[in-house]
C-alpha cells in the first residue's frame, strides 16, 4: 500500500479552496445503471466543540477515508438552512453559535449558487474543483446539484396544514408575533385552487381551523389573528392532530404538506423526534411532507432539523418579517413544492487519482454504500429551483491523470415513485490551477462560508484564521456586488470580534 499523509480537519478550509472545469459527460438514466461495490459507511463524525470561542475545542474523529478502504460517498441530499439562518441571529446578537448547532452543508446551501438547471423535473449535475494554494497536492472538489425552477403560476394546488405553537414560550417578540405575520403573508399569497387548515398546540393541541378553501380567506386571517398564548410545549400532540387533519383532507393532485411553526423547545408529551415521527407515521404514508419552520433567540434546533430530515421534509429558521416573506413570497413554490423524493447521492472516486478525501458535512445523512439504490431508504425531498452542494477535501496522488471522481443523484418522481438518475465525472486534469485565483466565484465563496462554519464548529479551518476568512468574504462581497456575500462578510468579522 502506498503511503498516505492523512488530511486533517483542520485543513479542510485550505482544502475549499479548489474548483474545477467539468470533466465528462453527463449522463441521465433509470434505475438499471451499474453500481461499485466498494466503501463502508463513513463513521459519523463528531460534531462538539466548546461554545466560547476561547475555549480548546475537543479532539474529533476525523471523517477522512482512504480510497483503498473506501472509495465511494453515499448520502441524502440536504436543503436545510436553518443552521446558518439561526447563526446570523446568534451573531447578530453577540453570541458565538453552539458548535453542535452548526451544519457546514447548511451554511452553504444557504448562498445561491450557478448551476445550470434542467430542462425536465430532474437534476443536472455539476462537478468541478481547484488546488489549495500553498498544499501539496490538496485540493476541494464540489458537487453541486440543481432542480428546475417554477413560478407560483405554474405550481400545482397546495393542501397547507399549519401547526403553531401557542406555548408560553412563544409569548417572547419575535416568536408567535413573527408567525402571525408569516402567516397573514403566505395567506395572501395563495390562490383560489389551494386549501389551509390550522391545529395549534401548547399542552394539548386544538384545530383552528378544518381543511379550508382560499376563498374562505377572511376567515382563514381571523383564524391567525385569534391564536393566544397559554401552556407548554407539546410537540407531538401538535404534530399528530395536524396529521390527522392533513390526512383526511389528503387530495392526490394537489402538494399535501405540513408545516410546523415553533421554537422546537418541546417540554410536554413525547419531546422525542423519534417517538413523535412514530406518532404520525401511519399518516406520513400517504405522501405528505413536512416543513419546520424554527423562530426564537432560543430555539430547540435538534428536534426540528431531525424531525425535518426524518419527516420527509427540510428546515428553516426565519427571525425577521423579511425572512418570512423572502420563504413564503419570493421562494413560495420552493417552500411548498416538491421535485424530488428520496433523493441520493453518490461520489465514486478513482483511487489510482485519489488518495483520500473528506465529505465536509451531512454527518447525519451518510448512507451505507448499498442503500444507495435501495428505494425503501430514506433519501432527501428537493423542492423546484433548489441548489444543494457536497464539497470534498481531497488529496491527490502525485503526478496522477484520468478520471478523478464520478458523481451520481439518484429521486423517485414526487407522484409516481419512480426511479431515475443523472450523472457527471471530473477529470484531473480539469481541476483549477488555484482557489483564490483560477477558481469561480461561486466555488471561492462555497469555500469560504464552509471554512468559516468549520472553524465555528471546530476551530480548525485548515490553518485559516477568521482575519483571512474575513479578507476573502470582503473581497468577493466587493466582486460580486452580492448583499448576501455582505452579510457574510459582516457576521465573520462580528465572530473574529467575539474570539
Amino acid at each position: 500500500m502506498k503511503s498516505r499523509r492523512v488530511v486533517a480537519v483542520v485543513g479542510l478550509v485550505a482544502l475549499l479552496g479548489l474548483s474545477a472545469a467539468c470533466g465528462g459527460g453527463a449522463t441521465s438514466h433509470g434505475p438499471e445503471g451499474s453500481q461499485s461495490d466498494a466503501a463502508a459507511r463513513a463513521p459519523q463524525q463528531e460534531s462538539e466543540a466548546q461554545a466560547r470561542p476561547t475555549a480548546a475545542a475537543p479532539e474529533k474523529k476525523s471523517q477522512e477515508q482512504d480510497t483503498e478502504v473506501s472509495q465511494i460517498s453515499t448520502f441524502a441530499l440536504d436543503v436545510d438552512t436553518a443552521s446558518y439562518d439561526y447563526a446570523r441571529r446568534t451573531l447578530g446578537a453577540g453570541t458565538w453559535p453552539a458548535p453542535d448547532q452548526i451544519r457546514p452543508e447548511e451554511f452553504v446551501n444557504a448562498f445561491r449558487q450557478d448551476y445550470a438547471e434542467p430542462r425536465d423535473n430532474g437534476f443536472t449535475v455539476h462537478v468541478d474543483g481547484a488546488m489549495i494554494p500553498g498544499r501539496t497536492n490538496e485540493g476541494l472538489v464540489r458537487v453541486g446539484l440543481q432542480t428546475r425552477r417554477s413560478d407560483a403560476a405554474a405550481r400545482r394546488p397546495a393542501n397547507l396544514t399549519f401547526v403553531v405553537d401557542v406555548s408560553g414560550s412563544m409569548a417572547e417578540t419575535g416568536r408567535l408575533d413573527l408567525v402571525q405575520s408569516a402567516l397573514r403573508t403566505l395567506l395572501g399569497q395563495l390562490g383560489a385552487g389551494d386549501q389551509v387548515a390550522i391545529v395549534s398546540f401548547s399542552t394539548d393541541a386544538q384545530v383552528v381551523a378544518d381543511m379550508t378553501p382560499l376563498v374562505s380567506r377572511d376567515a382563514l386571517l381571523a383564524a391567525v389573528d385569534a391564536l393566544a398564548i397559554s401552556g407548554g410545549t407539546n410537540v407531538a400532540a401538535g404534530l399528530t392532530k395536524g396529521y390527522e387533519i392533513a390526512a383526511r383532507g389528503f387530495r392526490p393532485a394537489a402538494t399535501n404538506r405540513v408545516i410546523l411553526l415553533s421554537d422546537g423547545l418541546a417540554n410536554a408529551g413525547d419531546t422525542t423526534w423519534q417517538g413523535i415521527l412514530d406518532r404520525v407515521s401511519e399518516h406520513a404514508g400517504r405522501q405528505i411532507t413536512l416543513l419546520t419552520v424554527g423562530v426564537g433567540r432560543e430555539y430547540g434546533d435538534e428536534l426540528m432539523e431531525q424531525l425535518a430530515d426524518n419527516g420527509d421534509g427540510h428546515a428553516i429558521y426565519v427571525s425577521t418579517v423579511e425572512e418570512a416573506e423572502q420563504a413564503f413570497v419570493k421562494n413560495l413554490p420552493a417552500t411548498i413544492e416538491l421535485r424530488a423524493r428520496d433523493a441520493k447521492a453518490q461520489v465514486v472516486f478513482n483511487q489510482s487519482v485519489v488518495e483520500s478525501y473528506e465529505l465536509i458535512g451531512y454527518e447525519n445523512r451518510q448512507l451505507a454504500t448499498e442503500e444507495f439504490r435501495d428505494d425503501s431508504k430514506d433519501g432527501g425531498e428537493v423542492g423546484p429551483g433548489h441548489a444543494v452542494t457536497a464539497l470534498y477535501a481531497v488529496k491527490l496522488v502525485p503526478g496522477a491523470s484520468g478520471q478523478l471522481a464520478a458523481a451520481t443523484v439518484r429521486w423517485q418522481d414526487p407522484d409516481t415513485r419512480t426511479p431515475a438518475e443523472s450523472s457527471k465525472a471530473l477529470e484531473a486534469a480539469d481541476l483549477h490551477e488555484s482557489l483564490w485565483a483560477k477558481a469561480p466565484l461561486r466555488l471561492q465563496v462555497d469555500a469560504v462560508v464552509a471554512a468559516f462554519a468549520l472553524y465555528m464548529r471546530d476551530r480548525q479551518a485548515f490553518g485559516m484564521d477568521l482575519g483571512s476568512l474575513s479578507e476573502q468574504a470582503a473581497r468577493l462581497a466587493a466582486e460580486a456586488e452580492d448583499p448576501q456575500l455582505a452579510e457574510l462578510a459582516q457576521l465573520v468579522e462580528q465572530a473574529r470580534k467575539l474570539g
